[in-house]
């Protein structure tokens, strides 16, 4: 088997991000005694990145490592198309690295083989770090930023949607429309789900209205279409989806139960991609430029004047009923 920066790492009893430091040729907190230990180690493992270990010495590529986390949702096309378009425009070039949805092994070895490459920054779209994922990303001093995902600290770098603003405006568009009882369900508990919980928690104690329990789900079609039977045991009139998936999941399971859509319940969707346009009816939305998420993140990475956050859009279509 091919040795691996952390084959050396355990060799030399050193970091992963030090032997990534060392073998990109990078400066840091590390002494010529170790550097020389490492550059001797990967040698006698036979360690090869695009030549022998002791000719490791070599320029920056120009290339953006982007690991994208595959969340049963539609929008990472945009956010990849945003992200290439930028990056051809900086000179750069992009290679797309899977980490699985939630998978924290694959999750992992794609931030290491990343590491493993001279590139120029590291994109992480709606990638969950855990405690080690940070500590390596830190400790290589290549630039990083999360794409589609807020940390909840400016310290990291990151783009995204403000999603706790995302779902109060949501929520508050239902209560402009009339709606009192109103669900938010399909989100999960992490960053991203817990900052449009918050939201939507703001704005039905801002209107001194009781928030039903939220419906817990991963984002998916077929999340959506379980949780429809939950959401009418709510006696909810609106019901706020946390993706497009989600959403026309709940659209298609009310519709073989009869339902009618906006009748019988008001479904909003967060995201606004194609989906919501070909769905009968075409859902609401909160829609997210996932395309300008995706250009702004590589501005940020590469030190450009970049947002921290994307302004969302209201796009009023069929699905959303005035509750009289």
């Amino acid at each position: 088997m091919k040795p691996t920066i952390k084959d050396i790492a355990a060799k030399s009893g050193v970091s992963i991000a030090t032997v990534s430091r060392v073998l990109g040729n990078k400066t840091g907190s590390y002494s010529k005694k170790t550097q020389t230990k490492i550059l001797k180690v990967a040698k006698e493992l036979g360690y090869r990145k695009n030549s022998v270990a002791v000719d490791l010495v070599k320029k920056r590529s120009d290339v953006i490592a982007l690991i994208i986390n595959a969340t049963p949702t539609n929008f990472s096309t945009q956010i990849i198309d945003g992200i290439q378009q930028r990056a051809g425009e900086l000179g750069q070039g992009v290679i797309i690295l899977y980490a699985g949805n939630r998978d924290n092994t694959l999750q992992h070895k794609a931030i290491i083989t990343a590491l493993e490459r001279s590139v120029t920054g590291i994109l992480l779209a709606a990638i969950e770090p855990d405690d080690e994922d940070l500590t390596l990303l830190k400790e290589s001093r290549i630039p990083y930023c999360f794409v589609s995902l807020y940390l909840g600290t400016r310290d990291i770098l990151a783009v995204s949607s403000d999603n706790r603003d995302l779902a109060y405006q949501a929520t508050q568009y239902l209560i402009d429309r009339g709606h009192t009882r109103i669900s938010l369900v399909g989100l999960d508990g992490y960053h991203t789900g817990s900052q449009r919980e918050a939201g939507y928690h703001d704005a039905m104690a801002a209107n001194q209205l009781s928030a039903p329990a939220i419906l817990p789900g991963d984002y998916s079609y077929e999340s959506g279409v379980k949780l429809l039977q939950q959401v009418r045991e709510q006696g909810v009139t609106a019901v706020i989806a946390a993706s497009d998936m989600v959403a026309a999941g709940l659209l298609t399971a009310a519709q073989q139960l009869g339902m009618t859509i906006p009748d019988d319940l008001s479904i909003m969707s967060i995201d606004g991609t194609i989906i919501c346009q070909i769905t009968t009816p075409a859902l609401t939305s909160m829609t997210q430029d996932f395309y300008r998420i995706g250009s702004q993140s590589v501005n940020k990475v590469m030190g450009q004047p970049a947002e921290d956050f994307v302004p969302v859009t209201i796009t009023t279509r069929a699905s959303v009923a005035i509750q009289k």
